[in-house]
């Protein structure tokens, strides 16, 4: 939804209901600009996203963040409903369902069928208005460019959510023993011809000369629908064949309409090539049973010589020089498309939704904390390098410091402030263009920027990840359904998509021929895949 379009409904709402002095603050403010008597508002929260040590005498509610939130605006956020992890959150939130009481003023909701189920409870708060007459506009700039992160939260023209912090995530990118190509004298694969070469020189050639056959090419996770999105992802190997048309995904054909990627011919084309590579021995072996962190693992133990993840995947496996002294790990660009344009690859534009109690009134301060707390993103009000010096960043002399590892004296498992929050994470923007502005010789001035260099210092090859990420971050094609399961979604799905992890797998792993891909389509379609293709289509076309 536009932010004309959203301005457009917001006076038609507010002309009708004939009161345009119904938004006005319910809170004073003191000569600091403070709420005063201080606001609290309660929040709803996984308590693994908290991360760090607390200080003697703190907790989730007293802490450092908390504290500044406090002094800085008169807000006390209070966590009252927690969940272990994600899946215990959402059942909480779900039993909260059955009593408005119960429920948090703010929330995150990490599932589009939650969110439908928050909707159609009538808990939650439709907060159209408060987005046009309370969202400071710089975040309104932010939102204007990812509008579709509304759909998902949207009914019948009303807004009963926004999408936390929208930016682009980082891409893909593919990460490589250096050593390895050096040793048999490779260069990093562009074509799929060239990875294959590659991925069978790593498997036969003796790449770590040791004189034992116990290497190989590619890992990646079969276990989800060959598309994860994060780390261990097979799904440039299918964009090869089918461009956009990834498995799991729905996407538009020239007609406008929403097709679903797994279909797609290419991706049969994908299936064959990669049947092959594991009848050679050239790829892991288990993948169809292996989570995308496992398969991963595969690298850091020094079996596999590629894997495709998100550029801190290279930190995360660094330790393979445990296993491997002398190795080294470069990020590349992924392989070409066969028309020779970049391969895509799936997108994250927010990690869930806020949501709000129905009859929370403080929507203004909200908005306040909301933009205070994206203030080290945009490197303003004193917020230039984090929130709070010692915690999340320190100045040593000239020098800004990240990792509290490094600080002075060192400090492991640092309290982390941009955590204990309503959010995740720190609110910010996507890191791809401050490290690729770094790389080309900015001299750092916002404090993402401040960071990619620390990091250039610290980390190069993982840091070089992310600003080749950003030559191709159009690349990054999210899906177009983002929505709750449709009727026939409820009903035929699971099965649906167990049908084609089965077939997949099954052709992967020389179980089945070729020919069984084209059987699945025509099964695909006749199990309710026609039924749910065509309400997907009224969905987008009642989003667009």
């Amino acid at each position: 939804m536009k932010k004309k379009a959203i301005g457009s409904l917001v006076l038609v709402s507010a002309m009708a209901m004939g009161n345009m002095s119904a938004f006005a603050a319910d809170a004073t403010k003191n000569a600091d600009g403070k709420y005063d008597p201080e606001i609290t508002i309660t929040i709803g929260k996984q308590l693994d996203e908290n991360t760090g040590r607390y200080g003697d005498g703190e907790d989730i509610n007293k802490n450092p963040m908390t504290e500044l939130t406090r002094e800085s605006l008169g807000i006390n956020m209070e966590t009252t409903l927690l969940g272990g992890d994600a899946s215990n959150y959402e059942t909480k939130l779900r039993l909260a369902l059955t009593s408005s009481d119960d429920l948090p003023d703010v929330f995150p909701v990490y599932s589009a069928q939650l969110a439908a189920d928050m909707i159609e409870s009538g808990m939650v708060k439709d907060i159209t208005e408060d987005i046009e007459n309370y969202m400071p506009e710089r975040l309104k700039e932010i939102y204007d460019q990812y509008p579709n992160t509304y759909s998902t939260v949207t009914n019948d023209g009303k807004i009963y959510g926004m999408a936390v912090s929208p930016h682009l995530t980082e891409g893909e990118v593919m990460i490589i023993r250096q050593d390895w190509l050096d040793k048999l004298g490779l260069k990093a694969p562009t074509t799929i011809d060239e990875f294959e070469e590659v991925i069978r020189a790593f498997t036969e050639d003796d790449p770590d000369g040791n004189g034992q056959k116990d290497t190989y090419g590619f890992t990646y996770e079969g276990d989800t629908i060959y598309n994860n999105g994060w780390c261990a992802d097979p799904v440039t190997i299918f964009s090869v064949f089918s461009g956009d048309m990834l498995p799991g995904q729905w996407q538009e054909d020239e007609d406008g309409k929403l097709v679903y990627g797994s279909l797609d011919e290419g991706n049969k084309k994908a299936l064959e090539r990669m049947a092959k590579w594991h009848a050679n021995g050239w790829t892991f072996q288990e993948a169809a049973a292996t989570g995308a962190w496992d398969a991963m693992t595969q690298f850091t133990e020094g079996k596999a010589g590629i894997f495709i993840g998100r550029p801190w995947c290279i930190d995360s496996v660094r330790d393979v020089t445990s296993v491997a002294p002398e190795a080294v790990v470069k990020a590349y660009p992924n392989i070409l498309q066969e028309n020779g344009e970049m391969t895509y690859q799936d997108a994250e534009l927010n990690d869930g939704w806020l949501m709000f109690k129905k009859d929370f009134d403080n929507m203004e301060a909200f908005f306040e904390y909301y933009d205070w707390a994206y203030n080290p993103a945009f490197g303003t009000n004193g917020f230039k390098y984090g929130y709070i010096e010692g915690y999340d960043y320190q100045i040593q002399g000239d020098k800004v410091v990240f990792d509290s590892n490094l600080f002075d004296p060192p400090v492991a498992d640092a309290f982390m402030p941009g955590k204990s929050t309503v959010f995740k994470n720190s609110p910010g923007f996507s890191a791809m263009e401050a490290y690729a502005a770094v790389k080309d010789g900015k001299e750092p001035e916002t404090g993402a920027e401040v960071r990619a260099a620390a990091h250039f210092e610290s980390s190069y090859n993982c840091a070089e990840g992310y600003a080749i990420a950003n030559d191709y971050k159009e690349y990054q094609n999210p899906s177009k359904f983002k929505a709750a399961p449709t009727a026939s979604m409820s009903k035929y799905w699971e099965q649906l998509q167990t049908m084609e992890k089965q077939v997949y797998t099954n052709i992967i792993y020389g179980n089945e021929s070729i020919d069984a891909f084209d059987k699945f389509v025509e099964d695909w379609y006749a199990q309710g895949g026609d039924k749910i293709t065509e309400e997907v289509n009224e969905w987008y076309q009642s989003v667009k």
